[in-house]
């Protein structure tokens, strides 16, 4: 590629967000400008999500463009979040990138939404080799890069914990994250809930099972919140523990939405003190969906000549991230 700064436009669509990013293979990031879609009333609805996201789509291109400087003509590839993530969502997304890439003659490149996480993590923090917890609302499992992949030492059996933390903060009137959380700061008592950790994997759903029964049962809102909180924050702490000590590295990076949580920044602060290792969390602009994540990964395989046909640019809504050639790192 020579000396010569690419630039690559990144579109994310994997779930509640659209994002447009444009970032440079200096490591520059140019624009980040993302929509979010907020359901009236419970979580998220795939094919309501996916008609905000067709309809603001051009604004917020534009608006990258414009925070950018840039016009579409120095774009030399453009990248889409393939998965996982919900279906119709992700089509949107595939949809409008191919269209750029046809209109603007330009390569086309399939990003895993897991593994942007990590790489805007590893840009911001500069990060060389951690271990990787990647925590958020549809997504939880701890990783760590080997002989060409990110491995996956653990994830969870059943919901991510995010969801586990935003299901009961629907349930309980008072919001998504952080609100669990804030609420858990003025909490006295701790009631024992399901601590269901298995080898390296975890299991939500029995905590949050647990915790909704106590709310019903009338028990203080602010005590359930703490409980929950702790014993969700305390398992994956042990597993991301597990992973730092068999791997023996000295890096741990937080990354995704949940990053931006103080109480499990405080437990991983604790528990890398023991291993001599050192704490990164993902800079709070780049912790949820966001497009620059999807533009920096896109220029890490533009570089990496891992770009796509449009015949082959089918959205995976399982995809894993050990799935992913990371051509990058070698």
């Amino acid at each position: 590629m020579g000396n010569v700064e690419k630039i690559v436009i990144g579109i994310e669509s994997t779930a509640h967000t659209f994002g447009v990013g444009i970032a440079t293979s200096q490591g520059r990031i140019l624009a980040n400008v993302n929509s979010v879609y907020t359901p009236k009333s419970g979580g998220i609805h795939p094919r309501e999500a996916a008609q905000h996201h067709s309809l603001i789509a051009p604004e917020k291109i534009k608006e990258a463009l414009k925070v950018s400087g840039i016009s579409p003509s120095e774009i030399d590839a453009v990248a889409f979040s393939s998965g996982p993530g919900m279906g119709p969502c992700l089509r949107v997304g595939a949809t409008i990138a191919r269209s750029l890439s046809l209109k603007l003659r330009i390569p086309l490149i399939s990003v895993n939404h897991g593994v942007a996480h990590i790489e805007i993590g590893r840009l911001t923090t500069r990060c060389r080799d951690p271990v990787v917890l990647y925590v958020a609302g549809g997504n939880t499992l701890i990783t760590s890069y080997k002989d060409g992949r990110y491995r996956i030492f653990g994830e969870t059996l059943d919901i991510a914990a995010g969801n586990c933390l935003d299901v009961f903060g629907i349930k309980a009137g008072i919001g998504l994250m952080p609100n669990p959380e804030i609420k858990s700061l003025k909490g006295e008592r701790f009631y024992y809930l399901p601590y269901k950790v298995k080898g390296m994997d975890v299991s939500f759903s029995g905590v949050l099972t647990a915790a909704l029964r106590l709310l019903r049962e009338g028990v203080k809102l602010e005590d359930i919140c703490y409980s929950l909180v702790e014993t969700v924050y305390s398992m994956l702490t042990e597993v991301t523990e597990r992973a730092l000590a068999f791997t023996e590295k000295k890096e741990v990076l937080i990354v995704g939405g949940l990053s931006r949580s103080r109480r499990l920044r405080e437990m991983m602060e604790e528990m890398v003190k023991l291993h001599d290792a050192r704490l990164q969390v993902v800079p709070h602009e780049y912790a949820g969906d966001n497009g620059a994540m999807i533009a920096w990964t896109g220029v890490l395989q533009l570089l990496s000549n891992q770009t796509i046909s449009i015949e082959e640019s089918r959205v995976k809504p399982r995809y894993r991230i050990d799935e992913v050639e990371v051509k990058w790192l070698n």
